[in-house]
């Protein structure tokens, strides 16, 4: 093998071994990585479930006033066949000139 040919191969070898050695981490720091990463996701999961608990309050508090509405709306309904029956009796009793 020529020097030229050697220095090329040393070169490759030297450049592949560090690029396999770069790869490798220590399970230290996979596990310190992990466990910041599942405290980030532990709070998301606790933000959302306050959004959703808040949300199911939020639709509680709706459908109850959506009940009150309705409840009006027959009794304004009930007022108003009572209101046109007095009117009916007042134009009835209006005096004649």
């Amino acid at each position: 093998m020529s020097s030229a040919r050697k220095k090329v191969a040393i070169a490759t070898m030297l450049v592949l071994g560090g690029i396999s050695l770069s790869g490798c981490v220590s399970r230290e720091y996979v596990d310190t990585q992990v466990a910041a990463v599942s405290d980030r996701v532990t709070a998301l999961e606790a933000r959302v479930q306050q959004n959703a608990d808040a949300a199911a309050a939020a639709n509680a508090a709706a459908q109850a006033a959506s009940a009150q509405a309705q409840n009006a709306n027959q009794r304004l309904d009930q007022l108003t066949g009572r209101v046109d029956a007095l009117e009916a009796r007042m134009a009835s009793k209006a005096p004649r000139h």
